[in-house]
């Protein structure tokens, strides 16, 4: 397959890019880094030349977007918001000119798009759309309509020839450096790893493993269209999440982050809470309903699974650095 990539040179588009090469597919991947070999450059805002890549493509993959791992100013929700519409409406313009467009169009949304909720889990059917929630922060209300913004600029698309996808993923757990679970086990190694808050508030989190072959799953499968929950099926407390990292690492430590440390942790590192405190009890049910099998369905499980790579690669990595290596 030719499988093009816009936004392709983050975590997550490089770990798809990476395994599609390794299984032999052509990868295109689109993105304003000017320093990634071989990419396509664009400006994520303009039409270009960009857009040859996706005529005879077989595979769009979206992900294109500024990160959310910042302060929620004026200046940031502006860049958060355009980059993901005005890319959005990009691509649909690029498919939608393209002679031979692609059969099917995987855009990047989130779990986060759901209520912050405790009492029941969200799926495509019975899900609660967010924003309503009663003394929900700003902040929180502003990522609910960066996802129904982004959603409706991919359903306005006109692109009659091509399956459209909205990937409501949840955080994506790779050993990769830099990666949310290499952030998450670092507490742990230094004794950090405790509960965040309350610890009630529920984590939505999919193995790598999973998130590639869903996609593929879904490139395959020619009836799926519409918004597809992209997450394990056992979401659970940040409690039990973080005990499960503490376990597969074998540490019994692990220091708790009250709320108003995580606010004060927040604004030194300039993030925001909302990537930590709002409980998103996310499940796959459309994933599960046709058949979809799970490698690693359960954390406790796949935090060992995702401790025995980075250990390994780690070792890896210092015995490349040795002298005698």
């Amino acid at each position: 397959m030719k499988i093009v990539i816009p936004g392709g040179s983050g975590q997550i588009g490089s770990l798809l890019a990476r395994v599609f090469r390794a299984d032999g597919h052509e990868v295109a991947v689109i993105s304003r880094d000017r320093t990634i070999p071989n990419a396509i450059v664009w400006d994520g805002e303009t039409s270009g030349a960009w857009a040859k890549a996706l005529d005879g493509a077989d595979v769009v993959i979206n992900l294109a977007g500024h990160t959310v791992n910042c302060r929620y100013h004026s200046k940031n929700r502006d860049r958060i918001m355009n980059s993901r519409t005005n890319s959005t409406r990009l691509v649909g313009d690029a498919i939608g000119h393209a002679t031979c467009p692609p059969r099917v169009w995987l855009q990047a949304s989130t779990a986060t798009i759901y209520s912050h909720r405790y009492d029941a889990p969200n799926d495509e059917t019975s899900g609660i759309i967010g924003g309503k929630e009663p003394d929900a922060p700003d902040t929180w209300k502003f990522s609910i309509e960066v996802a129904t913004a982004w959603e409706r600029t991919l359903d306005a698309a006109d692109v009659p020839n091509t399956r459209k996808v909205k990937l409501r993923s949840a955080m994506t757990m790779s050993p990769d450096t830099g990666g949310i679970f290499d952030v998450l086990l670092g507490l742990v190694r230094r004794g950090l790893g405790g509960p965040s808050g309350d610890g009630r508030q529920y984590v939505s989190w999919v193995h790598y493993e999973d998130f590639i072959q869903a996609i593929y799953w879904l490139i395959e499968h020619e009836e799926i269209e519409g918004a597809v929950n992209v997450t394990s099926p056992n979401p659970l407390s940040n409690a039990e999440f973080m005990q499960a990292i503490r376990d597969a690492w074998g540490t019994r430590i692990g220091l708790p982050a009250t709320r108003w440390m995580l606010e004060l942790g927040a604004a030194f590192l300039r993030t925001e809470t909302e990537l930590i405190l709002k409980s998103r009890r996310v499940v796959p049910g459309l994933l599960l309903q046709k058949g979809f099998v799970f490698r690693h369905p359960t954390w406790p499980e796949a935090a060992r699974s995702l401790c025995r790579e980075w250990r390994g690669r780690s070792a890896t990595k210092s015995h490349d650095a040795s002298p005698s290596s």
